[in-house]
């Protein structure tokens, strides 16, 4: 059924919408070791960052298979990981599990922090951004990061957890508005960005999900690494995550099957109902299927696909 667009939602697609991101785990890591440890543990090239810098990337197990995305964040003396909400502990205890002989010390420090998203074509009136993706910059007590959670123009705050009330009401002074969980998911469908936890889980393969600049195929050794490159040589994988879009009032529930030529083409892992009365979400779908532009069938209707946010 069709929703009447919330003023949450129309921040966050026509404005500047507030997320209050504070589920998300943040962990601080410091040490001399702290980038050769990020680096041997992530698909991405940590080592080259330099303060105020950031990057995106998987942490996968000897299989290859992702079991945890994080941002991670460059500073003078430490890194920040920001990490999905059900991930934290376990990129904690998989990164000390590989603390032997390092020097590096790891720090949760979610109860004490705030994290705020700014998301919306307008975010960036009331907080300029620090620059390219990831990228961040100090803000008297605050950081600022180049982060999006819905994949709209957004903006990502941390700070001390004593100035959450007077950052929240500085943006809504500027003209923001709060956007709840549930205005957020209808944006980040629609933008057909991916999340941990649900269109990307721990038996996915990096390729799999087209997030292909969490990868870097440059940067040495890394756990998982060799399934990766067995991958890249191979030149293709069976399954590709792709979004879709489809006329109706009902989504499909994530599982839904995919037809194509009478044959199964995969599943759905996100889908929603946009107050503007267009149904989107993400698919898995199967090789030679998965191309933009082509049309699969879920429920009995035709669905137009199109690659999802971060595969270009």
């Amino acid at each position: 059924m069709t929703q009447a667009a919330t003023p949450g939602y129309m921040a966050l697609s026509h404005g500047a919408g507030i997320l209050d991101l504070a589920a998300r785990g943040r962990i601080r890591v410091t040490g001399e070791d702290r980038a050769r440890l990020l680096h041997a543990m992530t698909t991405n090239h940590v080592q080259q960052l330099k303060p105020g810098e950031g990057l995106y990337a998987f942490f996968l197990n000897a299989q290859g298979r992702i079991q945890a995305d994080a941002y991670v964040l460059c500073f003078e003396d430490h890194f920040l990981l920001d990490t999905e909400p059900e991930t934290r502990q376990l990129v904690l205890e998989h990164l000390d599990k590989y603390i032997i002989a390092d020097d590096v010390t790891l720090e949760d420090v979610t109860s004490d922090t705030f994290c705020i998203g700014l998301e919306g074509p307008n975010s960036m009136a009331i907080l300029a951004s620090p620059g390219e993706a990831f990228s961040h910059v100090a803000l008297g007590d605050n950081v600022v990061a180049a982060i999006s959670a819905t994949g709209a123009p957004g903006l990502r705050v941390y700070g001390p957890l004593a100035g959450f009330t007077q950052t929240v009401q500085s943006f809504e002074a500027a003209g923001a508005a709060p956007a709840s969980a549930d205005d957020a998911e209808h944006v980040r469908v629609r933008h057909f960005k991916p999340r941990f936890g649900q269109d990307i889980n721990d038996s996915t393969l990096p390729q799999e999900s087209q997030q292909m600049f969490a990868l870097h195929f440059r940067k040495g050794c890394y756990l998982g690494q060799e399934i990766v490159e067995r991958v890249r040589s191979r030149g293709h994988v069976n399954k590709q995550l792709m979004g879709f879009r489809l006329d109706g009032s009902a989504a499909p529930v994530p599982g839904t099957q995919l037809f194509a030529g009478g044959k199964e083409a995969g599943e759905v892992t996100s889908s929603t109902v946009c107050p503007e009365g267009r149904v989107y979400g993400l698919a898995y779908v199967r090789v030679p299927y998965n191309k933009p532009g082509s049309t699969v069938g879920i429920d009995g209707r035709p669905a137009e696909l199109f690659p999802p946010a971060g595969s270009g």
